[in-house]
């Protein structure tokens, strides 16, 4: 079986394409500035160079038309036709309390991702458009929405409810639902499979750190905590994002600044983290660099942002009664030793040891960074979110077929 995966953003849209027989892909791309006539398409063949081609590409359905050119494209495509093309899968970023696992697309499930709409501004309304143009293009083609928010719908009471009156939960159900759940499901199972142990038996914490950046404590293979709450700006310093902070600190800037609350919200999650404490970029890897050549404002943000780290690291921990497994993941936590070396210097009270050369170690693979005599196995799982949604959507059209 074949199956799209794709990310649709408001003015982007990546795909991947798998072939499930053995789970490789067959080819790759993205779509940029969709809305404009100077629209960017890049199209990655596994077997063949990649091609890019700028066009006017006013609206999702003309984005997904251009994708299924390339794919049967007779120079570039992997495809002698789009009926190929058995099934697609989504990222959805919001599920809400609706969603607890991945779900085909249907007519009521495209009702209450709109329901969801105010939860997620940015991004349910783009998945939206993304679902609709495949049902333009790809008429009778099942899809599959696979939710961030799912995994972390495990979460207890306890854990995902803010101390606020409770008639905001109960009428706008205000509470902590977390993100990168797609993520924090895979590298916590691919960490038990790599160990050979069940996962059940293990107290896990992973760290997906990129550019957004959230933590999950694992418990019996359940997400029990996670950082990010009812949007992806609460928890870690990040790229752009502030992560937490007082929250009297927005209506003193409404007032000190003259600010309307769409500019705060944009301070807070684009011009904040990194970015604002550097004063260079959002890019750990820059970051990095400027702090070898001294720059105190680099070293500062770093700082803070591993400090942050090792707090979250710590109350999980706590929350969990205790860690078998620390999982690294994502753009930074996958590539940056210096981080890890780091974070892990103040996480000795835990047993925390890590083997100084394995960590310099970029192989691509999952691999052990901790030493022998670690009580913490310290592992890095490289993640792949677009591989658990076409998985999902393997087993979900499988499933249905079969019924």
């Amino acid at each position: 079986m074949n199956i799209l995966v794709i990310n649709a953003g408001s003015s982007s849209l990546k795909y991947q394409l798998y072939n499930m027989t053995d789970e490789s892909v067959l080819a790759k791309g993205k779509v940029e500035r969709i809305g404009m006539d100077t629209a960017m398409l890049t199209h990655e063949p596994t077997d063949a160079p990649e091609v890019r081609e700028v066009s006017e590409i006013l609206d999702h359905t003309t984005a997904i038309r251009k994708v299924m050119d390339k794919l049967v494209h007779p120079e570039c495509g992997v495809l002698k036709s789009v009926d190929e093309i058995q099934a697609v899968g989504h990222r959805v970023v919001h599920g809400g309390e609706s969603f607890s696992s991945s779900v085909i697309v249907t007519q009521e499930v495209k009702q209450e991702i709109k329901r969801l709409f105010d939860l997620a501004p940015l991004h349910n309304p783009a998945h939206m458009m993304g679902i609709n143009a495949v049902d333009q293009v790809l008429p009778g083609v099942p899809q599959v929405a696979v939710f961030d928010t799912a995994f972390h719908q495990t979460m207890p009471q306890h854990a995902y409810l803010y101390a606020i009156p409770k008639i905001l939960y109960r009428k706008y159900k205000i509470r902590r639902y977390g993100f990168h759940g797609t993520s924090h499901a895979y590298v916590s199972a691919q960490a038990a499979k790599f160990l050979g142990r069940p996962i059940e038996d293990l107290k896990i914490i992973t760290c997906h750190i990129g550019n957004g950046a959230s933590l999950s404590a694992v418990k019996d293979g359940k997400s029990v905590d996670t950082s990010m709450g009812m949007t992806p700006l609460e928890g870690l310093m990040m790229g752009t994002r502030s992560g937490d902070l007082d929250p009297a600190i927005v209506p003193f800037t409404m007032a000190k600044q003259d600010l309307a609350i769409h500019e705060v919200n944009s301070m807070l999650n684009k011009h904040s983290g990194l970015l604002a404490i550097s004063n260079i970029s959002s890019d750990m890897r820059e970051i990095e660099e400027a702090m070898a050549e001294g720059d105190k404002n680099a070293e500062l943000a770093f700082e803070m942002y591993t400090y942050r780290l090792r707090k979250y690291i710590g109350s999980y921990a706590a929350a969990l009664n205790g860690l078998d497994v620390m999982v690294f993941t994502a753009g930074v936590g996958e590539n940056s030793a210096t981080l890890r070396a780091h974070v892990c210097e103040g996480l000795s009270f835990l047993g925390v040891k890590l083997d100084l050369e394995a960590n310099k170690i970029r192989s691509g693979e999952v691999r052990r960074i901790s030493s022998a005599d670690s009580k913490v196995e310290v592992l890095v799982v490289p993640t792949n979110e677009e591989l658990v949604i076409a998985r999902d959507t393997f087993n979900l059209v499988q499933s249905g077929n079969q019924g």
